[in-house]
């Protein structure tokens, strides 16, 4: 087995996972300057994982963070697996609320470019409902 071959992967990895636990501290940071209060930071289902849902009143934001050079790559970045996958998990974050008759849901994407505030962008994509 290559042992520095692997070495550098696992490297390689620590540092993706680094970059996108900051990436999501900032975004939260961002929705929370917003008026938003998180209630999830990397929702885990069975049908996949939300980057942070946030939430102002009866408004839920599911949002998915993008950590990118430019703006278009991030929305490029958003495929439409993702959204299937995203729009599950939130299904069943939404009926595990006891008010989820009474939520508006939008699914919202925030892209952190490097030394900027992040981007927020609403209604990235709609869900099937």
């Amino acid at each position: 087995m290559d042992r520095p071959a692997d070495q550098a992967l696992l490297r390689k990895r620590r540092k993706a996972y680094r970059r996108g636990h900051s990436s999501e501290w900032l975004a939260a940071v961002a929705l929370m300057a917003k008026g938003f209060r998180i209630v999830a930071r990397r929702y885990r289902t069975k049908l996949g994982e939300i980057d942070l849902i946030a939430r102002r009143g009866d408004l839920v934001l599911i949002v998915e963070v993008k950590a990118r050079k430019t703006l278009m790559e991030a929305m490029d970045a958003l495929r439409s697996e993702s959204e299937r996958r995203i729009e599950g998990a939130a299904d069943l974050w939404l009926s595990r609320q006891r008010d989820h008759a009474k939520l508006s849901l939008r699914f919202d994407m925030v892209a952190v470019l490097p030394w900027r505030w992040p981007v927020h962008v609403e209604n990235v994509f709609y869900g099937r409902n």
